[in-house]
């Protein structure tokens, strides 16, 4: 499956936000991609809670999510939304940050919500706690697709590798990890945790990130890391975006995923222990 990998510098204008996409979306379709991912808070990036508030919207009136299953169907293509800033109803108002998959008919065909939330103190000028605006998710999703069956994550998830031995042993053959990270845990972290969850699954790793200084109406602006990969089955970077917003395409093939886990089969010799 030919598949474009977005790579976005998302502001916190939601309208701005999804013009952009779509222009890239675009693009990708007319270079052949059967399959599109974004990244993680395609519709907003924003540190300001109240500005949160003013812009966002729940899922069934969000702009970008319509927006984006039309374009879908326009195309034919499926699409991953790595994940949409949604207003929710739980009481304590907290938003969701979920994570779609789009058929080529613009059809929703899995949700995930994002279940680690990114509660960090990374330096003395930069902290992060996800779990003050976000309510977690509690269920690992695997999404059927023709071209291979995809395990569904979001950023910090990458740092707990059993939600993706789950999935992996659940059936996913194509981990998605789209994200917005740090820079300094991104120059540090990234590509060898993509890696390591490749390799440990056998699976393919497409990672689909924010990157640079994104612009913002109220509040701080935020930096992020760039450098969407796509990982193969076996652990090779295939594709690196770099730091600019852009498409990245790279061939998917499910066979690599047999053929790897043909030739280490870890997925299959699980033991029961004992301690520590």
């Amino acid at each position: 499956m030919k598949t474009a990998i977005l790579q976005l510098n998302s502001s916190d204008n939601p309208a701005q936000n999804l013009n952009d996409t779509l222009a890239l979306v675009a693009q990708a379709a007319a270079q052949g991609a059967g399959f599109v991912l974004t990244p993680e808070v395609t519709n907003c990036v924003s540190m300001d809670r109240d500005h949160q508030q003013s812009v966002l919207q729940n899922e069934a009136d969000d702009r970008t999510l319509a927006g984006l299953c039309a374009a879908a169907k326009a195309h034919r293509i499926w699409l991953s939304i790595g994940s949409l800033a949604l207003k929710t109803d739980d009481p304590d108002g907290r938003f969701a940050n979920r994570s779609f998959v789009i058929d080529p008919m613009g059809e929703i065909v899995a949700r995930y919500d994002k279940i680690h939330m990114f509660d960090v103190t990374i330096s003395d000028s930069e902290s992060y706690k996800e779990s003050a605006g976000y309510r977690p998710g509690s269920r690992a999703v695997v999404a059927q697709t023709p071209f291979g069956a995809l395990g569904l994550s979001i950023c910090f998830d990458l740092r707990f590798p059993y939600l993706y031995r789950a999935l992996a042993q659940s059936g996913a053959e194509i981990l998605l990890v789209p994200s917005a990270f740090s820079p300094a845990t991104g120059a540090a972290h990234w590509e060898p945790l993509l890696r390591a969850r490749a390799i440990e699954t056998g699976s393919y790793v497409l990672a689909a990130a924010q990157t640079g200084t994104h612009a913002a109406i109220t509040g701080r602006t935020r930096q992020t890391y760039g450098h969407s990969l796509a990982i193969s089955p076996w652990g090779e970077v295939l594709a690196d975006s770099g730091t600019v917003a852009g498409i990245t395409m790279v061939d998917i093939d499910r066979t690599k995923v047999a053929q790897s886990r043909k030739r280490i089969a870890a997925l299959s010799f699980d033991r029961a222990f004992e301690g520590p």
